[in-house]
């Protein structure tokens, strides 16, 4: 057999399943069981639809919230992992945020001129330098996670009903489902 694909095979002359809900939860009388090597194209269709909905409130929540110091996505970033970690060396910081040594070092110099983090010796190696938020980092962080949260609560409340907030959390379990492991 060379390179044969399995198909997906459903109602005759159809590339597609009959979705149960159509068929009041039994399967369609003239289905043939659903063959598939990976994900179907509902699967492909619903992930892009996904990821371009979660792209566009990422960034509208960017807009949203005040960003006085001109602060760059990687360095707002980066505020939120040392309030998750509390210290961390650069190093760490560069792994987390999958970017270059670099990079950092030119993230916490700025975030430093902000007064927004601060360094320290490492105790078990002295070459080394741990970063961590300062009082005014907190507050900035405090801040921004703030503006977010109020542009949110007041576009729910605005645009959507009783019954689609309700149905918004049943979603957000759903997503969290696939964001555990």
């Amino acid at each position: 057999m060379e390179n044969a694909k399995i198909k997906p095979v459903g109602l005759p002359g159809s590339d597609r399943r009959t979705p149960l809900s159509q068929t009041g939860g039994a399967p369609p009388q003239t289905a043939v069981p659903f063959q598939t090597t990976g994900p179907s194209a509902e699967d492909l269709e619903m992930a892009t639809v996904l990821r371009v909905t979660f792209h566009r409130m990422i960034k509208q929540l960017r807009r949203e919230t005040r960003n006085d110091a001109r602060l760059s996505q990687t360095e707002r970033s980066t505020l939120g992992l040392l309030d998750l970690h509390g210290e961390l060396l650069p190093s760490d910081i560069a792994r987390m945020e999958k970017v270059t040594t670099q990079s950092v070092s030119q993230v916490v110099n700025h975030l430093t001129e902000l007064k927004y983090i601060g360094k320290r010796a490492s105790e078990e190696d002295r070459r080394k330098v741990l970063i961590s938020l300062t009082e005014e980092g907190k507050v900035y962080l405090e801040q921004m996670r703030q503006d977010k949260q109020e542009w949110l609560a007041k576009s729910l409340y605005e645009k959507m009903s009783p019954e689609e907030k309700q149905l918004l959390m049943e979603a957000v379990k759903l997503m969290t489902k696939l964001m555990d492991e």
